[in-house]
């Protein structure tokens, strides 16, 4: 059987066409784009001309683009070089975030540098907005760092209304929209964000390359200190072919949105539907069923107790089913998954993250669904 990936939230295939993108920087067009011989000026154009095309598609200027080695290292420019260059000394959160947030501000947190609150969340894991307002009215120049689409149960947050929010209380507003980007459409200029960021590979573009927003009213202190790339704001020679690479794929992602939403919606849909079919007890984590609040790419599924639930990711990987048990970022540790562990989800409960791309297909998730309910039970004749 062909092996089936449903892992697209921890990193996409390639697409080809932005592979034959990249390959002229990997060869002949090869030049340092600092150097100021023609073989530079070259690539600098190259770079110029991808940062114009991610800032015209989220509706920023091209100088308010920073590219990165990808979504940790946005988030934590962002996050430090906010508190830095501001002088916060509060930060808001919630306990969901991606371990790039989590861990920088718990970081700064124990250092002194600030304080740090935790949001409240519902039943589901949204955002209560309600105490985001209060934690606000005590403490108005803050941080809040809330991303866009959570990467391990798929709950959205609605960035117009925290970005308002955050306006009427001079706050300071980041949000890691990694997984979003290229799925949903973002427009900065009518969006009262600060901070923004994406990571190449999760919309079929190139691993270790993101880029950092920055709106024009923010003049932050650089995270990495060196030469005087991106303006000043990065050291270290750019990655050329890594960068034109993210403006591609950025670009084929926003021409194709609609058509990719509609199908991969599908998918989700008929697993949804033929898992509550097939066993009884199966639940959702977060909001992750609900096609109008979570991501369409990502489906967190609670199986029954089982005293196999440990063997589960062992079981789909060995019936060729890539998956994962929450975010990639913590496969292989021992340690379970502190989104699911916030929302006070049963432990003894199977959990997996299916999440969908646009290479999948109708036949792969009806296998998926076979294979799963041969693990808990069996599919009802029809």
């Amino acid at each position: 059987m062909p092996k089936i990936y449903l892992d697209n939230a921890a990193t996409t295939r390639l697409d080809d066409e932005v592979l034959q993108a990249m390959l002229p920087l990997m060869t002949e067009n090869f030049g340092n784009p600092s150097s100021i011989h023609s073989h530079g000026r070259q690539v600098r154009s190259a770079i110029e001309k991808a940062r114009k095309t991610v800032a015209s598609l989220i509706n920023a200027s091209p100088s308010e683009i920073f590219f990165t080695s990808g979504g940790t290292e946005a988030d934590n420019t962002a996050i430090t070089g906010s508190i830095d260059t501001y002088g916060l000394k509060h930060a808001i959160t919630s306990p969901t975030e991606h371990h790039a947030v989590l861990h920088t501000l718990e970081y700064l947190a124990k250092q002194g540098t600030i304080e740090l609150s935790f949001v409240n969340l519902d039943e589901k894991g949204h955002v209560d907005l309600v105490h985001l307002e209060e934690l606000l009215s005590t403490k108005p120049r803050s941080l809040v760092s809330l991303m866009h689409g959570n990467n391990e149960i798929g709950n959205l947050i609605d960035l117009e209304k925290v970005g308002e929010i955050c306006k009427k209380y001079n706050a300071i507003f980041h949000s890691d929209t990694v997984q979003t980007m290229g799925h949903y459409k973002h427009d900065v200029q009518n969006t009262k964000i600060d901070f923004l960021v994406g990571a190449a590979h999760k919309f079929h573009g190139p691993k270790g390359v993101g880029f950092l927003y920055i709106n024009a009213d923010n003049k932050i202190h650089p995270f990495i200190h060196g030469g005087s790339q991106e303006r000043n704001m990065r050291g270290g020679t750019e990655n050329v072919y890594g960068i034109v690479g993210l403006a591609k794929a950025l670009e084929i992602a926003y021409k194709e949105m609609e058509q990719h939403k509609t199908h991969i919606e599908g998918l989700k849909s008929r697993m949804i539907e033929k898992l509550k079919a097939a066993i009884p007890d199966v639940r959702f984590n977060g909001d992750s069923d609900n096609l109008e609040r979570s991501l369409y790419t990502v489906l967190n599924v609670s199986l029954p107790p089982s005293e196999d639930n440990d063997m589960l990711l062992f079981n789909l990987d060995i019936a060729q089913i890539s998956c994962s048990g929450g975010s990639a970022c913590t496969s292989g540790s021992d340690v379970g998954s502190h989104v699911l562990g916030a929302l006070n989800v049963q432990p003894e409960r199977g959990n997996v993250r299916f999440s969908f791309g646009k290479y999948n297909t109708v036949e792969e998730i009806d296998k998926v669904v076979e294979v799963v309910t041969g693990l808990y039970g069996s599919v009802p004749k029809a």
